[in-house]
């Protein structure tokens, strides 16, 4: 399969948790996979290529690891250090990317896992991010089922008509603008 045949669904992966101005993109997936296979995946920088918006310099899966994460498909390389203050295989994970706070949970179901992010994105950009993880996470499980679609970041997922169409629906769930 290749992302233009990828329809990732409607826009019902994420929510937004409002503290004032303060907002967290809060995203959840059904995988059917086990919490020790996706746990691999989101930590492991041979398989965060394949689908997640940031390469990284080691593995994120240990507590206090130095990574260096840079953003994949921006107009411009940008790289950034983490240090990773959870690592509690397979359930939790949480490290910072470019000021973003970056909490994991891995909850092991009948069916596979219920994978969880948490990250706190401008409200101007919330729904962009919604989109753009929703995306994403739309990648890891098609890589994880076996039938890998490729890593689809920055201008390159904007472009993609599902991309636009969960933009939308994003912004009219979260009641913001398009940004």
């Amino acid at each position: 399969m290749n992302i233009e045949d990828y329809n990732p669904g409607p826009a019902d992966l994420a929510h937004v948790e409002k503290d004032g101005d303060n907002w967290t993109l809060v995203l959840t997936k059904e995988l059917r996979h086990s919490p020790d296979k996706v746990w691999n995946a989101i930590t492991d920088p041979e398989h965060l290529k394949d689908w997640a918006p940031f390469d990284a310099s080691d593995n994120l899966g240990s507590l206090g690891a130095k990574v260096t994460l840079t953003t994949v498909g921006a107009p411009a390389e940008y790289a950034s250090e983490t240090t990773v203050t959870r690592a509690d295989a397979p359930h939790f994970l949480e490290y910072t990317w470019n000021n973003f706070n970056m909490r994991w949970q891995l909850e092991a179901t009948p069916e596979g896992t219920r994978l969880h992010l948490w990250t706190n994105i401008d409200r101007r950009f919330i729904a962009m991010g919604a989109a753009g993880w929703h995306v994403c996470f739309g990648v890891l499980e098609a890589m994880l089922d076996g039938d890998p679609i490729g890593r689809t970041t920055g201008p390159d997922a904007m472009k993609f008509a599902g991309w636009q169409r969960l933009h939308k629906e994003y912004a009219a769930k979260f009641g913001v603008g398009e940004g």
